[in-house]
């Protein structure tokens, strides 16, 4: 008998240890809130609209609420501090604000949420009537906009750091069909960390705009405390369609707002 009350006595106290893992385990996800500021209109304009259906679906399935922006006018310091990750669908590094650019900055460089951009993000230059922002000029890399594929072409991407949480669950190579590939004056590789780079070699129909060997289209800065991701790939809405471009996109969030 006395054997019985010492057995039943060992299965409660292990129960009253394991439970705390338990509950634990059941815990919900954690919430959080995503910043996203679109272009208007124009050519991207498919490529946001896109976006928006998909992040829908992604923010029932990994917990965050997403409020839309068409300009820069509301963003301060206080009004970022309400957002875990900023996303720029296709609005350019220029018509922002003073007071914008100014929060922009100190919230990437303080790490005070993350960062994912798309395609447009690297139209640096100058460009209607706006003269380049130095600070995001280095943010991305020290590179100058300078041509693009007017005709679009198809091409491979291959994966350069499989090891980043970025690129999990990503094939070591995808195609990209029809995108408007952009050249810059040099490549940003000395000064950000390239994840994936797009054979030239591949480009269907072939081009003479390239540039001329290596051309990184997804990296990150590890010089500032945010966590950020550029993916140059977001000129057309069927990108949602290709399970790799959308894996990306999806760890990116997780990785970003963390």
């Amino acid at each position: 008998m006395a054997s019985r009350r010492s057995l039943l006595t060992f299965f409660l106290a292990a129960l009253l240890l394991t439970a705390p893992t338990t509950l634990h385990a059941q815990a919900p996800p954690r919430s959080f809130r995503v910043l996203a500021i679109a272009e208007k209109g124009g050519i991207h304009r498919p490529f946001v609209d896109a976006a928006i259906v998909w992040l829908a679906k992604e923010a029932v399935l990994d917990h965050f609420t997403i409020d839309y922006i068409e300009d820069t006018t509301p963003i301060d310091d206080e009004y970022l501090s309400h957002y875990k990750l900023f996303l720029q669908l296709n609005y350019p590094p220029y018509m922002w604000t003073p007071t914008a650019a100014a929060a922009f900055h100190r919230y990437i460089e303080e790490g005070r949420g993350g960062w994912i951009g798309f395609h447009h993000a690297t139209l640096l230059g100058t460009f209607d009537g706006y003269e380049m922002d130095p600070w995001f000029y280095r943010f991305m890399g020290s590179i100058r906009f300078k041509s693009y594929i007017p005709t679009f072409a198809t091409a491979t991407v291959t994966v350069e750091d499989p090891t980043h949480p970025v690129m999990k669950g990503v094939p070591t190579t995808f195609l990209i069909d029809r995108e408007e590939w952009y050249t810059y004056d040099t490549t940003p590789r000395p000064n950000v960390r390239v994840l994936a780079t797009v054979d030239e070699k591949t480009y269907t129909p072939d081009t003479p705009i390239k540039m001329g060997g290596d051309h990184p289209v997804v990296w990150t800065n590890e010089h500032v405390k945010a966590r950020n991701l550029y993916i140059f790939m977001g000129h057309r809405s069927d990108h949602f369609s290709n399970p790799a471009f959308t894996t990306i996109f999806h760890n990116a969030i997780l990785w970003a707002s963390q």
